[in-house]
């Protein structure tokens, strides 16, 4: 069993940063790779950034419209998985979601085994 409970949202204004963390719980923990999702009002959850385990390498991934402007990074001592969001626009209001997957299917959030509660991230014009 694996806990996740993500911290870092905020209200921002466009073109500001915000830092997302995401704290796991669970010995077994550092064998997950992690990822982000984001739900905006009236919209599906969509993937945003994920990074596999340190034993396949912390590999990351992005979807096209964060990239270059996220960082995901994990720091196994800690047990957190961080998200660097800079020059935000507005279209990146949403509630974000820090995940776990054993699997390495790092795209597709049914393949995700934990989910945390998510944090409100508000970007304002």
């Amino acid at each position: 069993q694996v806990q996740l409970v993500e911290s870092g949202g905020g209200l921002v204004q466009a073109g500001g940063s915000l830092r997302l963390s995401c704290a796991a719980s669970g010995r077994t923990s550092s064998r997950y790779g992690m990822g982000w999702f984001r739900q905006a009002p009236g919209k599906e959850r969509e993937f945003v950034a994920s990074i596999s385990n340190s034993w396949s390498g912390g590999k990351t991934y992005y979807a096209d419209s964060v990239k270059g402007r996220f960082t995901i990074s994990r720091d196994n001592v800690k047990n957190t998985v961080y998200l660097q969001m800079n020059s935000l626009k507005p279209e990146d209001t949403a509630v974000y979601y820090c995940a776990a997957v054993i699997g390495n299917n790092y795209y597709s959030e049914i393949a995700y085994d934990y989910w945390g509660q998510g944090t409100q991230v508000t970007v304002s014009s």
